[in-house]
């Protein structure tokens, strides 16, 4: 028995508000399944998702593994006849799933509205004025220095407890608020899918080389620059997250705090992936602008994490520069900077564009459990 559609104008709406403004120009041609690299032969992306789109059919897309398998390449916009920008479309629609998954909700409507900007910064910078406070800086409390008599940031903001212990937090609610939203994602995706592999732990480390590869990445057509940008920021992340477990075993197990010297492994791992990080989001930067014309330059959303992780790693390097050089005032202006970008990459991550990296992988993961993406493997075998 066939089941009734029951379109929702209000949800299309909001899809529209929320970057999807071409939507209403989509006269199903498909043109868009047909350029389209990453599409199976069967039931191809993204005209069905249009369609779904247009009707305000939520459940058909929040229960849809292929709004994620879209990696937003740009091929289907450029090629439109008719201006819908299919891919700014998914973009919206993906917004809003993680608007729907992610908890708390009214993180997730900060971070998508501009009108929260000041607010969302300023959170985190009152937190760290408000250490600096306890710590007597604002009442003539002379700020310490290194052993050796040099500028020392952990002398500065001791990293137990005014760092490690505000950031650890940060990072367990990032995790408790990704489980709960994949594991409610990935129920809804199991509601009308059959799981034909239960070899999960097989499917989850087939996607994870996937993304170590870039694999899908590589297929784009019209931006093919997006590759060698994300992988340099992929990489860039890994080598961060190394760098850090490295400096906390120097720090909890050695008793040995920073700074330490350049020569280092810890700065040498942190400086390269630190140069990755920058090159790769001005190469981000660089194509969204010079493609903007055929692929749309992206919404508010995609521009305040772009904003986030560019801003992470350009303070980084000046707060390090300037406590090479003594410059102290600058220093520390720009090391409370340096906090606050990580503080926000950490505390709304579940709620920005950076929670791609999950959801995604997730939707990657249920493909392959339930041979979705049998048929687009087989298409790029034979290519």
């Amino acid at each position: 028995m066939e089941k009734p559609v029951k379109p929702d104008l209000q949800f299309a709406k909001e899809i529209i508000k929320a970057g999807g403004e071409s939507l209403k120009k989509c006269y199903q041609c498909s043109t868009c399944t047909v350029v389209c690299q990453l599409s199976p032969d069967k039931a191809p992306f993204p005209r069905k998702e249009m369609l779904y789109a247009q009707w305000g059919i939520k459940e058909k897309l929040f229960q849809n593994p292929d709004i994620w398998l879209c990696h937003h390449c740009g091929d289907c916009t450029a090629y439109c006849p008719r201006g819908a920008k299919p891919g700014e479309v998914l973009g919206a629609v993906r917004k809003l799933m993680i608007q729907n998954y992610s908890p708390p909700k009214f993180l997730a409507r900060w971070v998508a509205d501009p009108r929260y900007i000041l607010l969302i910064f300023l959170i985190p910078l009152l937190f760290f004025l408000g250490e600096m406070a306890v710590l007597g800086y604002f009442s003539g409390v002379e700020i310490p220095r290194g052993e050796n008599g040099e500028m020392s940031y952990v002398a500065f903001l001791p990293a137990v407890p005014w760092i490690d212990v505000p950031f650890m937090a940060l990072a367990a609610f990032a995790i408790i608020c990704f489980y709960n939203g994949v594991k409610r994602y990935w129920l809804d995706l199991a509601q009308g899918t059959e799981i034909k592999r239960k070899d999960i732990y097989g499917c989850i480390w087939e996607t994870i080389k996937d993304i170590l590869l870039h694999k899908k990445f590589q297929l784009c057509g019209v931006n093919k620059g997006r590759y060698t940008a994300h992988i340099l920021v992929l990489y860039a992340f890994i080598g961060l997250a190394i760098t850090t477990a490295i400096a906390a075993f120097y720090e909890w197990v050695l008793r040995w705090e920073s700074p330490y010297p350049q020569t280092n492994i810890v700065k040498i791992i942190g400086n390269i992936s630190g140069i990755a990080l920058i090159i790769g989001m001005f190469l981000v930067i660089v194509n969204r602008s010079k493609n903007s014309a055929k692929q749309g330059i992206g919404s508010y959303f995609d521009w305040l994490l772009i904003t986030i992780i560019a801003a992470v790693g350009v303070t980084g390097f000046l707060a390090e520069i300037l406590r090479l050089a003594e410059v102290e005032t600058l220093g520390y202006a720009s090391y409370i900077a340096h906090l606050v970008f990580v503080f926000a990459l950490f505390a709304y991550a579940p709620h920005s564009k950076m929670a791609h990296m999950v959801y995604r992988a997730t939707a990657m993961v249920f493909a392959k459990a339930s041979l979705r993406e049998e048929a687009a493997i087989k298409q790029e075998e034979a290519a």
